[in-house]
This record gives C-alpha cells, sequence and structure tokens, in this order.
C-alpha cells in the first residue's frame, strides 16, 4: 500500500499523541514494505522533502505556532489545511497514493483531503481521538457554537471513520456516521521501552504518580484531596507530571493542605522515558479524570506494573483500557482516597495489568491499522 498521512505536527519534532501515533503505525508499516508519506509543516531542519525512520515527510507549510492564548489556533489549523491541498491533489492525480489517513483534529485538512481525492476513488480514512460535542463550551465559550458546527460537519464528510475508543466511536455515531461504519484502532505503547525503563534514583521516587496536562477535566484538585487523607498512614508521597493552566491553583491548594511536604510538582518532564521510569518506581497510578477519549498513561501505567486508579464516568474510555486490571472508582475525594489506600497497601487489582498492556503495543496496532486500510482500498468497511 502506499499510504499518506495528514497532519500539521510530526514527531518527532513536535511531540504528542496524535502525531506520535501516526509515527509508530507509519514506521512499522513502512518497515514492512509499504511506502508511507507524511504531509505536514516544516519542523524539522533540511529540506523540505526528507526521509526518516523509513518513511517520507514532506512540509507543505512552513513551522507555526499552534496555540493561541493556550487554545489549538484556529488560523493555523486553517493555514495548514489550504496549504497541503494542492499538492496532494498533485500527488493523488498521479496515483502516487493509495489511501489519505486524516486526523480528525483540527477538522479542516479533512476537507482539503476530500477535495484532494474528488475524481480519484481514494479512499479517506480519519482517526477521531476525542468528539467534544457539548466540551465545546466550556472549551470556547461563545463561540462554541462554531466549534460544535465545524465538529459536526466534518463527521457529515464522506470518510473512512476511525475512532481511538468505543466510547469515542459511540459520541461520533451520535453526530455523524452510524456506529457499524466506525472501526476502533486503540492508540498504542511500545511495551518494551516501558518495561525497561530506567527507574529515578531512590530518593527522586514517588508512591503515587499522576502524568498528564493539567486541565480541570483530569481532576488533579480531587486527587490531592484524596492523597492528602492517605498520605499519613502510608508514608507516601506524590508525583505530579505535567504542566497546564490549573498548575499555579493546583500548587496553592497543596501547599493549604496538612501533607504539603508530601507532594511535588515535576513539571513537563522533556525525555518521556523519565515519566516511564517514575511509572515503574510507583505504586500506583492516580488519574481521576472524567474525559478521557483513551487514556494512554493508562495503558504505560499497566505496562509498568503499576496499579491504575482512574475514574468510572460516561465521558472516560478507562473502563475499556484498564478492564479489571486496575480500580474504577466514582470521581469523589472519598472514593480515589479508599483506592489509593488499597493500593498503597499493596492490594493487586483482579486482573493482570501487564497481560492487559499488551493488546495495546504498537506493533499490535500497526496491524490492526492495516487491516483497517486494506478494508478501506477493497471497498469493504
Amino acid at each position: 500500500m502506499r499510504i499518506a498521512f495528514l497532519s500539521n505536527v510530526v514527531y518527532p519534532f513536535v511531540t504528542g499523541g496524535a502525531e506520535k501515533r501516526i509515527h509508530e503505525i507509519g514506521t512499522r508499516l513502512a518497515a514492512d514494505g509499504h511506502e508511507v508519506t507524511v504531509y505536514g509543516r516544516h519542523f524539522w531542519d533540511g529540506p523540505e522533502v526528507i526521509t526518516h525512520d523509513g518513511m517520507t515527510l514532506r512540509a507543505v507549510a512552513p513551522s507555526a505556532e499552534l496555540y493561541t492564548d493556550d487554545r489549538r489556533s484556529i488560523t493555523e489549523a486553517i493555514d495548514f489545511a489550504a496549504r497541503v491541498a494542492r499538492p496532494l491533489r498533485r500527488q493523488l492525480n498521479q496515483h502516487k497514493h493509495d489511501l489519505v489517513d486524516v486526523s480528525a483534529f483540527p477538522y479542516f485538512p479533512i476537507f482539503s483531503a476530500a477535495l484532494a481525492g474528488v475524481g480519484t476513488d481514494t479512499p479517506v480514512v480519519t482517526t477521531w481521538h476525542e468528539v467534544w460535542r457539548d466540551y465545546w463550551e466550556e472549551y470556547l465559550g461563545t463561540l462554541a457554537p462554531f466549534g460544535k458546527a465545524v465538529e459536526r460537519v466534518t463527521a457529515h464528510v464522506p470518510q473512512y471513520p476511525v475512532a481511538v475508543s468505543g466510547i469515542t466511536a459511540d459520541r461520533l455515531a451520535g453526530i455523524g456516521p452510524t456506529r457499524e461504519s466506525i472501526e476502533v484502532v486503540p492508540n498504542g505503547i511500545d511495551v518494551e521501552q516501558i518495561r525497561t525503563a530506567p527507574r529515578p534514583a531512590e530518593n527522586e521516587r514517588f508512591d503515587v504518580l499522576f502524568a498528564g496536562r493539567l486541565i480541570a477535566d483530569k481532576n488533579v484538585a480531587l486527587l490531592l484531596e484524596a492523597f492528602d487523607a492517605v498520605a499519613a498512614e502510608h508514608d507516601a508521597t506524590l508525583g505530579i507530571v505535567g504542566e497546564g493552566p490549573e498548575l499555579d491553583r493546583l500548587k496553592r491548594q497543596a501547599q493549604q493542605l496538612e501533607h504539603a511536604d508530601r507532594i511535588s510538582f515535576l513539571g513537563f518532564l522533556e525525555e518521556y522515558e523519565d515519566v516511564l521510569g517514575h511509572m515503574r518506581a510507583a505504586d500506583a497510578f492516580a488519574s481521576p479524570s472524567t474525559r478521557e477519549g483513551f487514556g494512554i498513561t493508562f495503558a504505560e501505567a499497566m505496562a509498568a506494573d503499576c496499579t491504575v486508579i482512574a475514574a468510572d464516568h460516561p465521558e472516560s474510555a478507562a473502563d475499556e483500557v484498564i478492564g479489571d486490571a486496575g480500580y474504577l472508582v466514582k470521581p469523589t475525594a472519598d472514593a480515589v482516597a479508599s483506592a489509593l489506600d488499597r493500593a498503597l497497601a499493596g492490594e493487586r487489582p483482579s486482573g493482570d495489568p501487564l497481560s492487559r498492556a499488551e493488546r495495546y503495543d504498537w506493533d499490535s496496532v500497526a496491524q490492526q491499522a492495516a487491516t483497517v486500510y486494506e478494508r478501506a482500498l477493497a471497498g469493504k468497511w
């Protein structure tokens, strides 16, 4: 197969979940003999077209700021979509690609792919990491109707939709394609890399760990309260990895807690393996997030043989990812504290986290993606 990915950001030059997924799937498909091209912004040094890890990277736009006031820039997304349409159209007219895979967010490149493919019968596969629906009101405020409208219109563009979880597929079906037409291909992890990541020094380890963007939906404030309730009994420490708009408020909250001296904010860790090492060293990984389109940190923590504590919530895919290999609790301080108490006492979930994590290894995910692409090409979706 000759596969084209559209992504304004390209891993490892920009690090994030969607672009990492493309990199991990793309490099494995390229190693299997498929021809893989990634269209993106020019975030790397050197010429606009390079070969990297077996894939062709083709810059169709210069590098640009992705965020405005801590929100993804709409103008950047529109600019990339406008710039990618013409070069992709040329390549499709020359039959250089059999299939195009576009990350659904930030939406506009999907329209570019659809227009570029007119008259070529090139399947457009879309990968949906989340479907926001009412979350647009929190994210955009008075501009929420614009976000909702773009998301809904995008869902109705002719496409072969892929969701990263069942809950994301269900949400997508609520605004566009039928549930039966949506394939689920989860996000992935490198199990071997996680299991061999070096642990931090003894004096830098934490009994409980959180890793993620510090936003309201992650409910780190709730975790701080829950941890404070059990910290003394277990002589425990809490490490919080990540940055975000909630950071200052969370630090102020932590300073008011009885066991503030047991809580450390580690910020954003540049080296991914440092995060994995902290997971391997911790007894529990706790993230009572109430909104997760997938929840990659849960899979990573399970591969690190860490007891996972997550929120059981209708807007979170945590139950799909964890199953019986972790603790799913109500998103309340008391429920999280109870789960922390069990984990810190050495109690383990009924399922095996290591075995559960295996299903999300990138090798398995890449095989699933290849099968989906073959079905789209054969018209057997």
